[in-house]
């Protein structure tokens, strides 16, 4: 946490006790922007950015040539690496919708999960489906990263026997169509 010219910022890992609340309520504005850190390790990489106001995803980048055969999947590179602030956000890689409904491009392991502690490059899985070539050029967006958080304060223990439900073990399409 700093205090300059009036202005406290508190990034998300700083914790603030605060006795009169009221007080600190009536005095203070909470401005909160979460900062995630980039790094450009290929000059062609763009900043992921959302298309409108209203997307949750920001589009990702090529920075390679790359030509998909039918059938074929790859892994295309963005040129990104990220640092986010704290451990408990992932990027989920989710393929862009005209990409698959024009061409059949999608992302193989959709979703695809970069955790928290990933420092590598950033890929992006792509499976061609069509029956034609598909090329993607340098600057080609090629998939959406929704970032979102992620509940780790959970325990995981062996029982006997789960509890029952009126769904019990059916599953892959049991709830019907």
């Amino acid at each position: 946490m700093t205090i300059e010219n009036g202005v406290m910022t508190i990034t998300n890992n700083d914790e603030i006790t605060v006795s009169d609340v009221s007080n600190f309520v009536s005095n203070f504005s909470v401005i909160t922007k979460n900062i995630i850190e980039l790094e450009k390790v290929n000059p062609d990489a763009k900043m992921p950015v959302c298309a409108d106001e209203g997307s949750s995803g920001y589009d990702l980048c090529s920075v390679e040539e790359v030509t998909l055969e039918p059938g074929e999947f790859k892994i295309v590179k963005t040129g990104l690496k990220w640092s986010p602030k704290c451990n408990s956000l992932e990027m989920q890689i989710r393929p862009r919708s005209g990409l698959a409904a024009k061409h059949g491009v999608t992302v193989l392991n959709a979703p695809g999960t970069v955790d928290a502690s990933y420092r590598g490059e950033i890929g992006v899985i792509l499976i061609n489906h069509s029956k034609v070539a598909y090329k993607i050029e340098k600057g080609d967006r090629i998939a959406q990263a929704v970032i979102m958080r992620v509940e780790k304060d959970f325990e995981f223990e062996f029982v006997n026997s789960v509890s029952n439900t009126s769904r019990g073990e059916g599953g892959f399409g049991s709830t019907g169509k």
